[in-house]
């Protein structure tokens, strides 16, 4: 009698369409895993074009080429709440957020994982470029969460809202491997996505022109543009649709070029300085509020360790200091909490437009420590 291979568990792939998830399947299936692919139907703004309809038919194909089971999950409802209109209401409070992270803590980790899980699976997987290892701590181990092989192509920024009790169930079979190496392996797979671009969308509603999306949503409010120094040299139509440090699009022109430094909400004024170098751009220390620890359990403060605080920006050096947050019944113990106490990040080196609503994520040679919310 022939002997059966046993699986090694059974895993809901969720399949974009893209390349990277397409081969995170076939390496699955190839490493004697039971794979099960599914697209995760998003919401998409009416009278916007995207192309989740391209990439869901995209994902039904690599699923027919692997001859693995295939089925649509419908999390409209839960984009819309958790995602869209998380980031409308940061941008109209004047903050900018940061929609992959909420699409990744919320849903990919959230919603789908309590789904696959409900339906048997051990196991889900991602097309994330990232790396998971297993550190001994007693009788349990711990997982720590590990930048990705290709630098370039590191994700782990995205990350930091997930806690241990998800990733036991996680897999990333990509993040050991560069991204022309996953093209090449897409194409030797026979994975009709081999050749497809890479997504520059945001998680939730794919290519899309992300300033009529938000221009169709928030109001419509004039306003003057005026230089640090006090000059009015322009007029705005929101400062809820611009970010600190941005550069292009703020529609003043005359040869300097100019970057928003400031927001003034109330008044409903945009502050721009006059050049790349405006020291009003730059600042030496933050405040981070929901700050949360991969391992679960906070360290030891004061703590000196490497930070970003936008992806795919070089990681700078500073120092963590946990502040007591006062609130009106009474005072929070340092230390007494991971997730809601206030933090002071202090840098090396003075960064580049500070942006409230922003992810900063903090590490420590390669692993990835955990993050917050920057104030």
């Amino acid at each position: 009698m022939a002997d059966i291979k046993k699986s090694k568990g059974r895993v809901y792939v969720a399949m974009s369409g893209g390349v990277d998830s397409s081969v995170a399947a076939a390496l699955l299936q190839r490493q004697g895993y039971d794979v099960y692919g599914v697209y995760m139907k998003e919401w998409n703004p009416p009278g916007i074009e995207c192309s989740s309809g391209d990439d869901r038919a995209m994902a039904a194909r690599v699923a027919a080429r692997l001859d693995i089971p295939f089925a649509v999950w419908d999390f409209r409802a839960e984009y819309k709440k958790s995602v869209a209109d998380y980031m409308l209401r940061e941008y109209r409070a004047g903050r900018t957020p940061n929609p992959d992270v909420m699409c990744n803590r919320d849903i990919k980790f959230g919603v789908f994982l309590k789904r696959a899980l409900a339906q048997g699976a051990d196991y889900i997987a991602t097309g994330h470029y990232m790396r998971l290892h297993s550190k001994s701590q007693g009788t349990n181990p711990k997982a720590q969460v590990l930048i990705a092989r290709d630098l370039h192509k590191d994700q782990s920024y995205f990350l930091w809202t997930l806690s241990q009790k998800e990733l036991k169930h996680c897999l990333f079979p990509i993040g050991d491997y560069e991204k022309p190496v996953v093209r090449k392996m897409a194409h030797e797979f026979g994975l009709p996505s081999w050749d497809k671009k890479d997504s520059q969308g945001v998680c939730f509603v794919g290519k899309l022109d992300f300033g009529a999306f938000l221009r169709k949503y928030l109001p419509h409010k004039k306003g003057k543009i005026m230089t640090t120094s006090g000059k009015v040299i322009g007029e705005h139509d929101g400062v809820w649709f611009y970010t600190l440090g941005q550069r292009h699009g703020i529609g003043v022109g005359g040869g300097t070029p100019y970057f928003v430094s400031a927001k003034n909400m109330k008044k409903n004024i945009l502050v721009v300085g006059e050049g790349d170098t405006d020291t009003k751009l730059f600042s030496k220390e933050l405040t981070v509020s929901g700050m949360h620890w991969i391992g679960g359990v906070a360290p030891k403060f004061p703590l000196k360790v490497k930070a970003r605080i936008r992806y795919r920006q070089p990681l700078q050096e500073c120092r963590i200091t946990n502040q007591e947050l006062r609130i009106k019944k009474g005072v929070r113990k340092q230390n007494s909490i991971i997730h809601n106490s206030c933090f002071l990040i202090q840098f090396r080196v003075p960064q580049r437009a500070v942006t409230p609503g922003q992810s900063i994520v903090f590490y420590k040679g390669q692993e990835m420590l955990g993050g917050g919310v920057i104030d």
